[in-house]
């Protein structure tokens, strides 16, 4: 397995191998294959941090991270990463591939000078890299909330020290219906033969 950096030529590829990876995982159908696709389009997108892990010329994982802020009750801003989606063929899952990825693209933010990465994900999986509820940084949804899935992750030596408040992720983790919908029609019907065409590719 190697890593790279994401090229052009591979959206396409990654929001099929995104559709596979969440296809009826949390609900019927999913969302993050667009969400990847507008992350692509928007401000906050970090090119150096859109990864691919590769088994030969097939791509069988993807990480993606945006710029997003931590805003406290003074109106400071404090820039840190969300990561994700995060997603491995799943033909690929649970055999370290998903691991080795997420460890490179943490040491990849690190060495670009990020402070902290944050995320929502399975805290079972997530802590074996160091993440923590939120909570414990002094750091809140937008909605004011925190639970166990919402988890920070300090890249540097005390990054998070007097970081607070509410964290707003970039724009694109707002799925509109109507435009997930008409994005959705240049996908086969079902994912199944996308996961086919992906993994004999």
């Amino acid at each position: 397995m190697e890593f790279r950096q994401v090229k052009e030529q591979d959206f396409v590829e990654c929001e099929h191998l995104t559709r596979n990876a969440f296809w009826d995982v949390y609900k019927p159908g999913c969302v993050e294959h667009f969400i990847l696709h507008k992350i692509r389009k928007g401000n906050n997108y970090v090119n150096d941090l859109d990864l691919l892990a590769t088994d030969g010329d097939r791509i069988i994982g993807h990480i993606i991270c945006t710029r997003a802020r931590v805003i406290d009750e003074q109106n400071t801003e404090n820039v840190v990463l969300c990561a994700g989606p995060f997603s491995i063929l799943p033909a690929h899952q649970r055999k370290g591939y998903g691991s080795k990825l997420m460890e490179y693209c943490i040491n990849r933010a690190r060495e670009q000078g990020f402070k902290a990465m944050i995320l929502f994900g399975n805290p079972d999986y997530y802590h074996r890299f160091g993440f923590r509820n939120a909570i414990e940084y002094g750091i809140k949804t937008k909605e004011g909330k925190n639970f166990e899935p919402f988890m920070a992750k300090e890249l540097q030596n005390e990054g998070l020290k007097g970081v607070r408040g509410k964290f707003y992720e970039d724009e694109s983790f707002s799925v509109d219906d109507e435009e997930l919908k008409e994005f959705e029609r240049q996908f086969t019907n079902g994912s199944n033969d996308i996961r086919e065409r992906t993994i004999d590719k």
